[in-house]
């Protein structure tokens, strides 16, 4: 995020005139929103951020309520590097004591060996390292998860001005730092990545299809017809004709998709689209995130649509 909303801190009392009741009367009323205990923004300043500006944001303000020294990690470190996740998360963190890890004010601390371990400063919060943080997260979450974030670090962060990770530096760091288990894991994950995955919702519409055992499809496919290029669709499975489009926030609100278009213009474009695709023989299935999120909504959607699924279908 980089226009961070204003906190509102309890102990901040003297500053901004309200005291402790106060911030909570007004959280009641509707005006203010508790991020954590003594953190309050402008509740409609949260309600206009995204699900994941909003973890963001819970993220900092864990920061500001601890007194020691804490180096998140796993999804709260990727929210702060601007690695893509998906689900719902606690803040986490971690411990370099051996105590099992435990679950305080709101915030579930891991264990880890300080040796190896490479400790960034990102907006004035410590976290651990692109590598570790990606490669924790293809440990220690579920696949279909674990995918969307190996997928991103493929390729360079033009954003923030960072290159690609390769899947040997993955592998190669990984070596040695985890158990057998994770080990399978991580290699299970990073085996199936692909850096032409163009999305957050493209990574994890891709997993789940493999997890569900459909047929995997060619990324990036470009189509042309006799006026030229038509363009490049997300998924294509070939044989059977058939294209799938995932269609994010993005790609009809964020400046650099729309290349000065209004909205408006980009559907209408991106319906032309579709007409010249169907034109050559492929029928087209749509979805969005409301799909992802409801699986078994998404599997109709593809079934209907003719998408093959693999002889062996493997557990999700």
């Amino acid at each position: 995020m980089t226009d961070m909303p204003r906190f509102i801190l309890a102990r901040d009392s003297a500053v901004h005139g309200m005291s402790a009741k106060e911030l909570a009367r007004q959280a009641k009323a509707g005006l203010l929103h508790r991020v954590r205990r003594g953190v309050y923004v402008d509740r409609t300043v949260w309600m206009a951020l995204k699900p994941w500006e909003q973890y963001r944001l819970q993220v900092s303000a864990a920061a500001e309520t601890f007194e020691s020294r804490t180096v998140f990690a796993r999804q709260s470190a990727a929210s702060v590097l601007g690695i893509p996740t998906v689900g719902n998360h606690p803040v986490c963190a971690l411990t370099f004591r051996n105590d099992g890890g435990r679950s305080r004010a709101g915030v579930v601390r891991h264990f880890a060996d300080p040796a190896g371990i490479v400790i960034r400063r990102v907006d004035g919060l410590l976290v651990t390292d692109r590598l570790r943080t990606v490669l924790d997260l293809a440990a220690y979450t579920p696949f279909v998860q674990a995918v969307v974030p190996v997928d991103h670090v493929l390729k360079p962060d033009r954003e923030r001005g960072l290159p690609a990770i390769s899947k040997e530096e993955l592998l190669g760091t990984a070596e040695g730092r985890y158990t057998a288990a994770a080990m399978r894991r991580i290699r299970a994950v990073v085996a199936f990545a692909d850096p032409l995955s163009g999305s957050a919702g493209e990574s994890y519409s891709r997993a789940l299809m493999h997890a569900a055992g459909f047929e995997p499809p060619i990324l990036q496919q470009e189509f042309r017809d006799q006026r030229g290029l038509i363009g490049y669709t997300d998924f294509h499975w070939e044989k059977a004709r058939i294209v799938g489009e995932f269609d994010g926030f993005a790609k009809y609100q964020r400046e650099e998709y729309l290349n000065g278009m209004t909205p408006a213009e980009a559907v209408v474009k991106e319906k032309e689209r579709e007409d010249r695709i169907r034109a050559t023989g492929c029928g087209v299935s749509r979805w969005v995130w409301g799909d992802l999120m409801d699986f078994p909504r998404l599997e109709k959607k593809l079934l209907a649509a003719g998408v093959p699924r693999r002889a062996a279908r493997s557990a999700r």
